[in-house]
């Protein structure tokens, strides 16, 4: 199985122009629709580890069920620690063997977000593996994590800039215009904020939102240096729907197989979708030239 640390998988694909697809699992379903979605599109890959699922099942069973699964992968494999607001638990990460590790201090003020981002990307790069730092508010709710439309904000460049000198962190995620969920009106996505940031700040941008944002803006975020794109909704909302076709088309179909297998047939169409779009199909053996 070869995993992956997420700066060298981020820094490849910052340099070549396509982003990394950071698809977050839930269960065991969903972490195999994206390995076998990476695995038929030759892409690597993110898998991501969120809040929720870690209250759910919990962050060291969830690492364990992922390496069981990559057992025989061809690709290369980041297991990334998604939106920890806490600092005891993304030093466990560290230890139990992620990847790649996000503090999010986004809710502190600059100071304490950026002190404490700096001693994770410290312990993160001492062990050889990435680390994630957000500067700026995204709307919506991850992980029962809500930011109200009223409080989101543009990351400015100065904010951008400051924060990365003072942390050191390897990949950046910004506010440009995105929300986590489903839109009621398509965003639109500050352009301009984000190549004045890419060209200050000269690292991998993280896209977080990615769901539901329509394909040309995804494309043209790409070009201007996102070069991570988290997807969660959209993943959610495809297992499910396809969990309610075999359910719809019979209520007495108890067998999980067939209805959580037609969730995860759903939802590993849409990961491949999305790492087409995002550029990383057939990038999978320049990223392993890296190891």
């Amino acid at each position: 199985m070869p995993f992956i640390s997420g700066k060298t998988m981020l820094d490849h694909a910052f340099q070549h122009g396509y982003a990394v697809g950071a698809f977050s699992a839930h269960n065991a379903e969903t972490i195999q629709a994206i390995l076998w979605a990476a695995e038929a599109e030759q892409a690597p890959v993110m898998i991501q580890v969120g809040q929720r699922v870690i209250h759910y099942i919990g962050l060291e069973a969830m690492k364990v069920m992922i390496d069981t699964f990559a057992q025989g992968m061809t690709v290369p494999v980041c297991i990334h620690l998604d939106h920890s607001r806490q600092y005891v638990q993304t030093m466990q990460a560290i230890q139990v063997g992620f990847q790649s590790v996000m503090f999010d201090g986004s809710a502190l003020d600059f100071e304490q977000n950026a002190s404490i981002t700096r001693k994770v990307a410290e312990a993160a790069r001492a062990l050889g593996i990435g680390s994630e730092g957000e500067i700026g508010k995204i709307g919506g709710t991850e992980d029962d994590i809500t930011v109200a439309e009223e409080d989101a904000m543009i990351t400015s460049v100065n904010d951008a800039v400051q924060f990365v000198e003072a942390t050191d962190v390897d990949y950046l995620a910004v506010s440009i215009g995105t929300a986590h969920g489903i839109y009621k009106n398509p965003p639109k996505l500050a352009f301009d904020r984000l190549k004045e940031i890419r060209d200050a700040v000269n690292r991998p941008i993280v896209l977080h939102g990615g769901s539901d944002v329509p394909d040309e803006q995804i494309r043209r975020a790409v070009e201007l240096g996102i070069a991570k794109i988290n997807v969660d909704t959209e993943l959610r909302q495809s297992f499910t729907l396809g969990m309610l076709e075999v359910l719809d088309a019979n209520r007495d179909e108890y067998h999980l197989a067939v209805s959580l297998g037609r969730g995860r047939e759903v939802m590993q169409q849409k990961v491949q979708e999305k790492i087409r779009l995002f550029g990383s199909a057939g990038k999978a053996e320049e990223v392993l030239r890296l190891l």
